[in-house]
């Protein structure tokens, strides 16, 4: 066999490769990060970023609806910067849609997927991040079982598309799941903090202490980040965080 006769049965197979793909609906996605853009969050990422083809796992820093809503923008920011349509996956529609806009993700961009029961809401996680093309495929959960977590974190490899888990729990002891481990790649806990002081009187920009649980092949660390902007962009604040009201209303070993 001649080498230009290789190269040709070469291309066809390539080419009928990627004609197999497209009927089965998954467009393939090289695996890379999105960064944070602050230096020194994005440098206890393994890859400067939180990477693309992987579960990452968002939780607020208590049992109350503020730091789990502050859990649900911080995903939201993140997913306003990724490019392409984005599934959000939910058993309670209670998002408040220009808080969404606020953080960078207007609405047109969302597709909702609604469920009564949240088994559901990981199979429609799963169908989205199998389907590839999206931005990020993004679920309300309250607990996130290892298997799940593992079949989620396989379908997003295998087409590239971020998965980001955000715990939820209606009651204190629902919260006691996220102790558990998961097959998620980062953890994150968000906790509400005082807003960013101003020379003058009014409210400043609202700020998260932002708590890197866990991560693959990297270090735990936690900041002090001023909240998302209208592109859903974090930085770091020039203040120091006051942690004892923090502590006391945590309520995860980890």
């Amino acid at each position: 066999m001649t080498a230009a006769r290789e190269r040709v049965i070469s291309d066809v197979i390539s080419d009928l490769r990627e004609r197999i793909s497209t009927l089965g609906g998954v467009t393939a996605r090289k695996a890379g990060c999105l960064p944070f853009g602050v230096p020194e969050i994005d440098a206890v990422l393994p890859g400067g970023g939180l990477a693309y083809g992987a579960l990452h796992e968002f939780a607020g820093g208590g049992a109350g609806t503020v730091d789990g809503a502050a859990a649900a923008l911080c995903a939201a920011g993140i997913s306003a910067r990724t490019k392409g349509p984005i599934v959000w996956c939910l058993t309670r529609p209670d998002l408040f849609f220009p808080a969404l806009a606020q953080v960078g993700l207007h609405p047109d961009r969302v597709i909702f997927v609604e469920s009564d029961k949240e088994e559901d809401v990981l199979a429609n996680m799963e169908e989205g991040l199998a389907f590839g093309g999206l931005g990020a495929v993004v679920g309300e959960l309250v607990r996130l079982p290892m298997v799940s977590s593992r079949r989620l974190q396989l379908a997003a490899e295998r087409t590239g598309t971020m998965a980001l888990a955000v715990r939820r729990w209606r009651r204190q002891t629902e919260a006691n799941d996220f102790g558990q481990p998961t097959a998620a790649t980062t953890r994150w806990r968000v906790s509400v903090m005082p807003s960013e002081d101003l020379p003058v009187p009014g409210v400043g920009r609202a700020q998260w202490f932002l708590e890197l649980m866990r991560v693959k092949a990297g270090e735990c660390a936690e900041f002090l980040v001023r909240a998302c902007d209208d592109k859903g962009r974090i930085d770091l604040s020039t203040g120091s965080a006051d942690r004892s009201d923090q502590t006391r209303r945590s309520v995860y070993s980890g």
